[in-house]
């Protein structure tokens, strides 16, 4: 595996890593040997459902107050320093 994702490890780090891949596998073994007939597929543990609020259209902010802590800014808008050249 070392070397398909071209790792270069030591002697004592393959000696750690093959014990701990062995563990991993011994315990992936151990899994299949579980009775899971009628239990159906999941993705999560629990059941999950949306959290978020309902996306309803509400008054924003001023502009005063959006910009209250803003540390520049122009023409009511945020100021920040140049990202791209001209070209």
């Amino acid at each position: 595996m070392a070397h398909l994702a071209r790792l270069e490890l030591s002697e004592a780090e393959i000696d750690l890593y093959r014990g701990q891949l062995s563990q991993v596998l011994d315990y992936v073994a151990r899994l299949e040997e579980l009775d899971v007939v009628g239990v159906a597929p999941t993705a999560h543990a629990v059941a999950l459902t949306n959290v978020l609020r309902a996306d309803e259209p509400r008054p924003s902010l001023p502009p005063e107050v959006a910009l209250a802590n803003a540390a520049h800014t122009a023409e009511q808008q945020f100021l920040i320093q140049r990202v791209l050249d001209d070209a």
